[in-house]
């Protein structure tokens, strides 16, 4: 007699967390289908805004179609840096004036750093916008006010970074105790920069 109380008492036991773990699940679905427009529509948002503040002058941004060869993907993985969407950045005329590049390292101090770079058909680095970024508060999250404005109207080339003062306009000053940080930005924007000479600019592109 115990030993049948016992497992009406499991069964029921195990119902109510059946249930608990369904209701949960239904809910958990819910508010995903709820914010998942809400969150898509900030997103594309915040991408439209990092787009626009490297590259002003376009009128509007439309994705370019690009396959990386093997050999430079790799060469970008080596620097830890990946690229991900490529804009063309047009006129009002749908004239290409260049091109934005995300381009992500994953080497920072804190993990991945998302940037944007807006470079012109004339290579010039109109400036970068940090998408992403989790560094150390108070010295690699100053990238924002102590790198991004190093690269603003600049020759797109390689750049280094320098703890001594910079000479040149590729040399980026880096952040006073954010050596790492400092290095994966650069990386990432010398991956947008190869990018953009190596594969956009091929065959007058």
């Amino acid at each position: 007699m115990s030993k049948n109380k016992d497992m009406k008492s499991m069964l029921k036991d195990a119902v109510v967390l059946f249930l608990i773990t369904l209701i949960a699940g239904l809910a958990l679905g819910f508010v995903y289908e709820l914010t998942k427009e809400p969150i898509r529509i900030q997103e594309e948002k915040a991408i439209q805004k990092a787009c626009q503040a490297v590259f002003p002058q376009a009128e509007k941004f439309d994705v370019a179609e690009y396959t990386l060869s093997s050999a430079l993907t790799n060469r970008l993985k080596e620097n830890g840096v990946t690229i991900g969407t490529v804009f063309e950045a047009k006129d009002s005329s749908d004239n290409c004036m260049g091109y934005v590049v995300e381009s992500t390292s994953s080497e920072g101090y804190g993990g991945k750093i998302t940037l944007y770079a807006g470079i012109t058909k004339d290579g010039m680095l109109n400036g970068i916008s940090i998408l992403s970024i989790a560094e150390t508060p108070g010295l690699g999250m100053n990238a924002q006010n102590v790198l991004v404005p190093q690269f603003e109207k600049v020759p797109a080339t390689m750049f280094t970074y320098t703890k001594t003062g910079s000479t040149s306009e590729s040399e980026i000053d880096a952040i006073s105790g954010a050596t790492i940080t400092t290095e994966a930005v650069v990386n990432a924007v010398n991956g947008a920069v190869t990018v953009v000479t190596e594969e956009m600019m091929k065959g007058g592109n």
